[in-house]
């Protein structure tokens, strides 16, 4: 999927976890937020039902994994995915009640603050956790554009 307005929310190598499966999904997050971003108000609700789809399943597949591996920070991480669903659903009620595409971009907007930091604590942990489970060793990721050479990991 490419997203509609790539400089709502560009996809970008920093958001690169090192276990695939995670990182796709989260290619296909940034593309339904800045398919969000920029939809004509029209719109909105399809593409909020596309997001709140992906999201739904997005957040199922991170439980799956947390629970079958022990993963010890699981209900944090659920908490914060079960925050973000609710506030998806209100939005959703508020839209198909007519109106608020201004409510919508601001949940979307919100998306963008909150999602990299999302990443890089609470999803970065749990790609290294079942890379460790599946692999026995710690993800290397290649980051393009970083400005930082790579680090190898500690022995």
């Amino acid at each position: 999927m490419t997203s509609l307005n790539s400089e709502a929310f560009p996809w970008s190598d920093q958001f690169l976890l090192g276990y695939g499966p995670m990182d796709e999904t989260h290619r296909e997050f940034v593309d339904l937020v800045a398919a969000l971003l920029s939809a004509p108000d029209a719109d909105l609700p399809r593409h909020l039902d596309a997001f709140a789809d992906h999201a739904q399943r997005h957040f199922s597949e991170e439980r799956e994994w947390m629970e079958s591996t022990a993963f010890p920070a699981t209900q944090c991480h659920i908490d914060e995915h079960e925050a973000v669903m609710k506030s998806v659903h209100e939005v959703r009620d508020l839209l198909a009640g007519g109106g608020h595409a201004h409510t919508c971009r601001a949940l979307a907007q919100e998306l963008v603050r909150w999602f990299p930091g999302h990443a890089d604590y609470m999803d970065a942990a749990l790609a290294q956790w079942m890379v460790k489970k599946r692999m026995g060793g710690v993800p290397v990721v290649l980051k393009r554009g970083s400005g930082k050479p790579p680090v190898a990991p500690a022995a």
